[in-house]
Formats: C-alpha cells, sequence, structure tokens
C-alpha cells in the first residue's frame, strides 16, 4: 500500500501527518521505494494500526 491508503486507513490524515507517522521508528519498513514514492506491506501496517491506532487517536487532540 502507498502513502495515500495509508491516509485513507487512517481516516483521512494530512500527507504531513501521514509521513510523520510512516517516519515513525516502530513504523513497518517499506518493501520498496518506487519512482511514485514507498509501498508497505498492507498486513505489516494493518497490523501495526491494529497495536497503534489509539495511540495515534490521544496524540492528536
Amino acid at each position: 500500500m502507498g502513502a495515500h491508503e495509508i491516509r485513507i486507513r487512517l481516516g483521512g490524515v494530512s500527507r504531513q501527518r501521514a509521513y510523520q507517522i510512516t517516519s515513525r521508528a516502530d513504523f513497518p519498513k517499506p518493501v520498496a521505494d518506487l519512482a511514485q514514492g514507498k509501498v508497505w506491506a498492507t498486513d505489516d501496517v494493518e497490523a501495526w494500526m491494529k497495536v497503534h491506532r489509539r495511540d495515534l487517536d490521544d496524540s492528536e487532540d
């Protein structure tokens, strides 16, 4: 999944917020870095969101 799909899955966060999240040390590493941008494995991102989604909601308040 690309950055746009991650933004959507995170509830429509801004590009800047998506970059902050995907740059976190605990966020899954991308499986590829293409000309259009980085690509992450959907299963890895979904698993990460299940663990961290509440933390992300709290930090945005």
